[in-house]
């Protein structure tokens, strides 16, 4: 399944610069963390679902990086450029070998079916 993205065609030139440029610098701060950790969780404070993630893989003494973005009321804004960018609509997202995987739920499906271990023991980065 792929999510539904503007044709370029349809965005005014005035429009464009702003788009995909707005708070890129959060956006590359993660990419820069995917492409040097196997296991990457973005979050934000008082979320409980990050601090879900960040315990699976405590558990299972997987070693990841945490990248936190403010909490409900701060950062939003600079949050929903990398909701745009990735597709993924809730904090965490958790980046397995530069592959998002979803959120605390998904890493834990994964968990449980073995995937995880199998992508884990590839190594193999997407960036």
């Amino acid at each position: 399944m792929t999510r539904a993205i503007l044709d370029e065609s349809q965005i005014h030139p005035a429009a464009r610069p702003f788009i995909g440029g707005k708070h890129g610098d959060i956006v590359r701060e993660v990419q820069a963390a995917i492409a040097a950790h196997q296991v990457v969780v973005v979050g934000m404070a008082l979320n409980p679902f990050p601090r879900k993630a960040r315990k699976i893989l405590d558990v299972l003494g997987t070693p990841y990086q945490y990248l936190q973005y403010g909490s409900y009321l701060s950062q939003w804004h600079r949050r929903n450029a990398l909701k745009m960018w990735s597709g993924w609509p809730t904090f965490p997202m958790v980046f397995v070998n530069g592959v998002l995987v979803g959120g605390a739920s998904e890493l834990q499906a994964l968990v449980a079916s073995g995937e995880l271990s199998s992508m884990l023991a590839r190594k193999i980065r997407a960036f």
